[in-house]
């Protein structure tokens, strides 16, 4: 009976994990094929509230803002995927290279880990979002290097405990070199971590840019972003256009939770002391 309840939950867990990477799938393409139309004005069409032709009403120049939210959110998660996956990689590469190089390497990882934790994430994306010219291209870089340390001190622990263990401790007996062992023995223990640690870095990730780019930061306002659309729409709350920033908030705090919600799955179905729990 016990067996079954485990496989059921591992069997549950592996079927939200294929719903929730088709759902976002989903997302991503439909937002691609609806940019164009998310552009497209009609001033005939101008301020409608919610209803069936226009689920989320339309703005102030008669734009859908249906498409425009999937426009949005299909930007949001692209940068997400990209910052991510770029934080992950150099997150593994810094850890695994402060806890093998030696106690130089150490200390000048660490010092530059605690550097960049030291300030605020929102103020280190719009900086180095500004110094890249902001756009795509700014707002990637400010995420990506600002996304990094926490990965990078859990891969450099793992990593620190690993070199101490029996067989890699033979395998240098043996001749074999330091990259070597790293890449035959410690990447692939190190790909539960990495793999729960990427996926974590999403929602982090959307949520950085959104801010900056409602902040003025990010990506222009001719890109039918979340972030544009929702500092867009501030200046109409007044006015009782109310769907204009609840749609558009209430699907990025969607994509997030589910975001999350991967990661937790990921880490559970990875992690061999989880599934006792």
């Amino acid at each position: 009976m016990s067996v079954k309840r485990k496989m059921n939950r591992r069997q549950s867990t592996l079927i939200f994990l294929a719903a929730a990477t088709l759902f976002l799938a989903c997302v991503t393409a439909a937002g691609i094929l609806l940019e164009d139309r998310a552009l497209e004005t009609d001033f005939s069409r101008i301020n409608l509230a919610p209803c069936l032709r226009y689920p989320f009403g339309t703005d102030w120049m008669g734009r859908d803002m249906f498409m425009r939210t999937f426009a949005g959110l299909s930007l949001s998660i692209r940068i997400g995927v990209l910052t991510a996956a770029v934080s992950a990689v150099t997150a593994l590469l810094l850890g695994t290279a402060a806890a093998v190089l030696g106690k130089k390497a150490d200390v000048v990882i660490s010092w530059v880990t605690d550097l960049v934790m030291g300030i605020p994430h929102i103020l280190l994306v719009m900086l180095i979002s500004i110094a890249c010219g902001r756009g795509f291209a700014g707002i990637v870089a400010g995420v990506s290097l600002s996304h990094w340390p926490s990965l990078a001190r859990v891969i450099r622990g793992e990593v620190i405990q690993l070199k101490e263990a029996p067989y890699i401790l033979a395998a240098e007996k043996l001749g074999v070199s330091k990259l070597a062992n790293v890449r035959r023995h410690m990447i692939p223990h190190l790909l539960p971590q990495f793999l729960t640690g990427t996926i974590l870095l999403f929602p982090h990730a959307i949520l950085h840019e959104a801010s900056v780019t409602f902040l003025g930061f990010g990506l222009s306002s001719e890109q039918p972003a979340i972030g544009v659309i929702l500092s867009e729409s501030m200046q109409y709350l007044t006015t009782g256009r109310w769907w204009l920033a609840l749609f558009p908030g209430l699907a990025l705090v969607a994509v997030v939770v589910i975001f999350a919600l991967l990661g937790e799955r990921v880490r559970m179905l990875l992690d061999p002391s989880s599934v006792h729990e």
